[in-house]
């Protein structure tokens, strides 16, 4: 069986990752205002979580014979993702944070799971979907945030 179209998925969405959770890090150490205290918390849970989740992407191209990318040069290359551009205001930051969430979920499910379906992966189905769930509960979080603003 030829993974190699979902190993290359899989290694995009691992750049992903990477870059959010550098992008993370430094929402978290940079942010200011009012709702620090907050959102650097709220931040450090992500980068956290994001952490956690970056192996599980791994060790899933791993145990679909394919090799996870493991340099920033490579995650630079394939993240479909920008790196920070925001100047650290707080609404720049929510409004990037949704924007990218809902991309990387728009990915999942576009090409991550079909590609995953059509092998009958079933594993990397359950892990793709796991993480779209967790990116929809940041969205929904972070409109539910800017709400009460």
């Amino acid at each position: 069986m030829d993974n190699q179209k979902l190993i290359n998925f899989l290694n995009q969405l691992l750049s992903n990752y990477f870059v959010m959770y550098v992008k993370l890090h430094r929402y978290h150490w940079f942010i200011q205002g009012k709702h620090f205290f907050q959102l650097h918390e709220v931040f450090e849970e992500m980068y956290t979580t994001f952490a956690a989740d970056l192996d599980d992407i791994a060790e899933r191209v791993l145990m679909i014979d394919g090799k996870p990318l493991a340099t920033m040069i490579k995650y630079i290359k394939e993240a479909t993702l920008e790196e920070a551009t925001a100047d650290d205001k707080e609404d720049e930051i929510i409004r990037q944070l949704i924007t990218d969430y809902k991309q990387m979920i728009s990915e999942i499910k576009e090409e991550g799971i079909p590609e995953a379906s059509e092998r009958n992966d079933e594993p990397t189905v359950d892990l793709l979907v796991t993480l779209q769930g967790k990116l929809e509960k940041y969205i929904w979080m972070l409109h539910a945030y800017r709400a009460y603003e």
